[in-house]
């Protein structure tokens, strides 16, 4: 298929002979993701054990996602500066200490504090995981090795909600982050005897030299787009998950177990997006993508205002998993495009858009749905949604058509 993004003239910078190693990648990717979204099927249960309203309890995704973007600007130089390899294996260590520091947090605010640290050096692993890929997979098949690691993203969400869900039912929460930092510490004893990275690329890391990468950033036309359209992606798309639970409740339809398998079923179309897609990139192309998308993920929110049973739910949110990835995987793949200089600091800025999407998106939700009720956040939801795809897709393809193309090298 063309190339979804007008590339640089420029040539390319030199790629090591090696080619990453995916799989160990692809744990790593998994260990980042397994709690982005384990609390939101059991704020019910943490609510009534802290005796605070389900609003409060929805700062958790808050507080994991805000960190989580926030360490995006200062992982990314850094990783490009001391190498992807380092940063990445340092980071799913103390990925594994944060989950045991939720598992024994004695109140909310030491939850809430041990989610931020979780968040903030889980930050370092996925962007810097599709920076490496970038650095040594050629374009033409980046697409295809970003689309394998989105597969362990999405499944460590899927395992995170359906997990959180089914145990903290019937074991309580704490047994959910007692076993993912059980998880954590395997791949972390892994990715430090199988990820290597002494043949990485390296840059010598300054403040103004970061500074000037983040400037350059935002006067690119393309960039700005990427990012404006991964952020709402955040805000639209996920600030509805930790108030499923409390929708499913309200309707008769059971509680966390019920809404860690429609979560789970989020992730399972993200699954069926990342198996298919050598050929959906192949038929579709980026633009109709994007545009298609949104457009189907936004119509199953709409659907799903509507009071349907709960396996129907499950089904709505596998097809609307499947359109957002169709969105977001472009996104990705472009984002790897806007400096070949300092990707790092290009992925890592992506990454922190979406996530301060994420981190946002509960508390606007959270307020809309107090004011209107659960169906209609999903519907608000559902015509962002689409209307997101839309207006993405042209914007793109407009700045494509007029030589828009990121970065030069710095």
């Amino acid at each position: 298929m063309a190339s979804p993004v007008a590339r640089d003239t420029s040539p390319e910078p030199s790629r090591p002979s090696a080619a990453p190693p995916l799989l160990i990648l692809g744990f790593a990717c998994f260990a980042a993701n397994i709690s982005v979204r384990a609390t939101d099927p059991m704020l019910p249960l943490i609510a009534g054990q802290f005796d605070i309203t389900l609003h409060q309890a929805a700062w958790l995704a808050t507080a994991y996602g805000l960190p989580y973007a926030a360490l995006q600007l200062v992982f990314g130089p850094v990783a490009d500066a001391l190498g992807k390899a380092i940063v990445i294996k340092v980071c799913v260590a103390l990925l594994a200490l944060g989950f045991a520091l939720c598992a024994l947090a004695p109140g909310f605010s030491s939850l809430l504090a041990s989610r931020a640290l979780s968040g903030a050096v889980a930050g370092g692993i996925v962007p810097v995981a599709f920076a490496l890929v970038g650095d040594r997979v050629a374009f033409a098949e980046r697409q295809v090795a970003i689309s394998r690691l989105v597969i362990a993203v999405i499944t460590g969400q899927m395992g995170g909600a359906a997990l959180a869900g089914g145990l903290a039912q019937f074991a309580g929460w704490r047994s959910v982050f007692a076993v993912t930092a059980a998880l954590g510490s395997v791949i972390a004893v892994m990715a430090f005897a199988r990820l290597k990275g002494t043949d990485e690329p390296r840059r010598h890391f300054a403040l103004a030299t970061a500074i000037g990468t983040y400037a350059d950033l935002v006067r690119s036309r393309k960039a700005l787009i990427v990012y404006g359209t991964v952020f709402c992606e955040g805000l639209f798309m996920f600030g509805l998950f930790p108030f499923v639970a409390p929708t499913l409740a309200e309707r008769g339809q059971g509680g966390a177990l019920t809404a860690g398998l429609c979560i789970a079923s989020y992730a399972l179309g993200g699954l069926i997006y990342g198996l298919t897609a050598r050929h959906v990139i192949r038929a579709l192309g980026p633009w109709r993508m994007m545009a298609g998308g949104g457009i189907l993920a936004g119509l199953c929110y709409m659907i799903g205002a509507a009071p349907v049973p709960w396996l129907a739910l499950a089904g709505l949110f596998a097809i609307s998993g499947f359109g957002f990835y169709l969105l977001h995987n472009t996104m990705q793949v472009q984002s790897t495009e806007l400096s070949e200089s300092a990707r790092g600091a290009a992925v890592a800025s992506f990454a922190a858009c979406y996530f301060i999407g994420q981190g946002l998106g509960p508390v606007l939700a959270g307020q809309f749905s107090a004011a209107f009720g659960f169906s209609a956040m999903f519907a608000a939801s559902g015509v962002l949604v689409a209307v997101l795809g839309i207006v993405s897709s042209r914007l793109m393809r407009a700045s494509s058509s007029d030589g828009g193309s990121g970065m030069t090298a710095r």
